[in-house]
């Protein structure tokens, strides 16, 4: 009768530590600046396209914002959604209009991040790529469903 050997500690720990270590990657939050105040008009808007914001985001999973309903984010260095901003200071009727899967967005540029601003529809909707996701375009065409669907274009990008 062959007797199997006993249970060591060593498996369990392992499992208790690799837990441990999903709990702790779920702890993640990522701080937004919630924008000054969303007009009245959009904000029905905003809430519909956080709630329904994907999951996954230039192949990054979401995580969490603070405070709770202040944008939407992906991954680490977080990609960030926020609804509802202010215009971008340098948007003019005559400033370049990048479309992404007939969404146009308004590129702004700096050393660690590309912030990208729709254009043409009742709310501003800006998106913040870190340098580090190449292409950033990837994140605006994982978005640009949810922009169309919550945010129908009222003047189009030529």
């Amino acid at each position: 009768m062959s007797r199997r050997p006993p249970l060591t500690l060593l498996p369990r720990t392992a499992c208790l530590v690799g837990a441990a270590l999903l709990v702790a990657g779920c702890a993640d939050t990522v701080a937004v600046d919630p924008p000054d105040a969303t007009p009245e008009d959009v904000s029905a808007l905003c809430a519909d396209v956080l709630d329904d914001a994907p999951g996954t985001v230039a192949g990054q999973e979401a995580v969490r914002v603070a405070p709770a309903g202040s944008g939407r984010a992906w991954g680490s260095p977080a990609i960030v959604m926020r609804c509802g901003v202010d215009k971008p200071a340098g948007l003019e009727p005559t400033s370049r209009c990048d479309v992404v899967d007939e969404v146009g967005w308004f590129t702004q540029e700096n050393a660690d991040v590309y912030v990208f601003t729709t254009i043409g529809r009742r709310a501003y909707i800006e998106v913040t790529v870190p340098r580090t996701y190449d292409p950033p375009s990837d994140a605006l065409s994982d978005l640009a469903e949810l922009v169309q669907k919550h945010d129908p274009v009222v003047t189009p990008c030529v």
